[in-house]
């Protein structure tokens, strides 16, 4: 018996681990938005500053791709599969749906993803999925309509949504690489090691589609404007590149590994209410009370789905938030 408790209480441990990461993943990530928008209204390209993004944030990481270079021979599929989806595929397929649809209609049918993680779990990998994760899905979902006020801009254009649902896509690959190898100990690919190697796919691709060489780099020598604030574009860019790119991946990849995909992708739908909120104090764009509402909806959605996963010997359903896994060294590490 003490055995067994040692074990639901690392258990548990872990899963809060796993949670804080998801939520540091989500600011980060929600964070993006607010540093890219002045750069973009001080005439960058949206793509440019995606191309920079990437680009930036794949060179930080290239002693480690160095490091792991053994990967390329072991996992060249996922990271591969990495990279052209849970990099470059959401950001391409994001920026080119808001070319066409609201922002706000974009945001709420790229973080469908949640809802169809659950559907491959059930479906594809035919896991039962618990009533639980279902109704967080759904608050997430119907908060995240609230946030984005997605009634305010509705109008139909079928390429816009397909590309939104695209976005959708490449984040339910994002979530379900981050989580390959997990359950395979020490043999698991190291996570630093995948995310470095998808950050230099991902910049090859963006390079193709973004052409930075048209880009008019004398901007990022001078000063934006946040709010009535001047703010040097290098330092806004730097945020991007290693708060809103190298932290956001590096701990969304271990958040999955310790919760699940299901869970990790119900949570990461913070990023649209944290990026609201940071609009709000950063870029005076205020919050109307349905987008309060809505916050508060997308929480209670993640803190259901998030504290219905089952422990690692239990027989119930595991796409609530399934098997809790031990992590390895080198994921404590991280």
């Amino acid at each position: 018996m003490p055995v067994r408790m040692s074990e639901s209480s690392r258990a548990g441990h872990g899963r809060g681990v796993g949670l804080g990461l998801a939520i540091v993943s989500a600011i980060a990530f929600g964070g993006s938005g607010v540093a890219a928008k002045p750069l973009i209204e001080a005439g960058l390209a949206p793509l440019h500053v995606v191309w920079l993004r990437v680009a930036g944030a794949a060179l930080v990481m290239l002693p480690l791709a160095v490091r792991h270079r053994a990967l390329l021979r072991t996992r060249p599929a996922l990271l591969a599969g990495f990279g052209l989806l849970g990099v470059a595929g959401v950001q391409a397929f994001y920026f080119a749906s808001i070319s066409r649809i609201p922002v706000g209609v974009a945001l709420l049918v790229e973080y469908l993803a949640p809802a169809l993680v659950l559907g491959w779990v059930r479906f594809v990998q035919r896991r039962p999925v618990t009533p639980a994760a279902a109704l967080g899905v759904v608050l997430a979902v119907g908060g995240l309509a609230s946030v984005v006020e997605v009634w305010a801009g509705l109008r139909f254009d079928a390429l816009g949504l397909l590309l939104a649902l695209g976005a959708a896509c490449c984040q339910v690959g994002y979530f379900v690489l981050s989580d390959q190898g997990s359950d395979s100990g020490e043999g698991a690919p190291d996570p630093l090691g995948v995310i470095a190697y998808g950050l230099l796919v991902g910049a090859a691709v963006l390079t193709v589609v973004s052409r930075p060489w048209n880009m008019d780099w004398s901007l990022l020598a001078g000063s934006t404007d946040m709010n009535g604030t001047p703010v040097a574009a290098f330092l806004l860019l730097s945020w991007i590149v290693l708060v809103a790119t190298v932290i956001a991946y590096v701990t969304g990849v271990v958040s999955v590994r310790r919760l699940s995909p299901q869970v990790a992708g119900v949570v990461a739908c913070l990023e649209a209410v944290i990026a609201t909120v940071l609009a709000w104090f950063l870029l005076g764009e205020r919050l109307a009370a349905p987008q309060i509402v809505g916050g508060v909806v997308v929480l209670a959605g993640a803190f259901i789905a998030q504290s219905s996963a089952p422990a690692r010997t239990s027989l119930e359903p595991v796409a609530s938030g399934g098997p809790e896994r031990e992590p390895s060294a080198r994921e404590n590490a991280v």
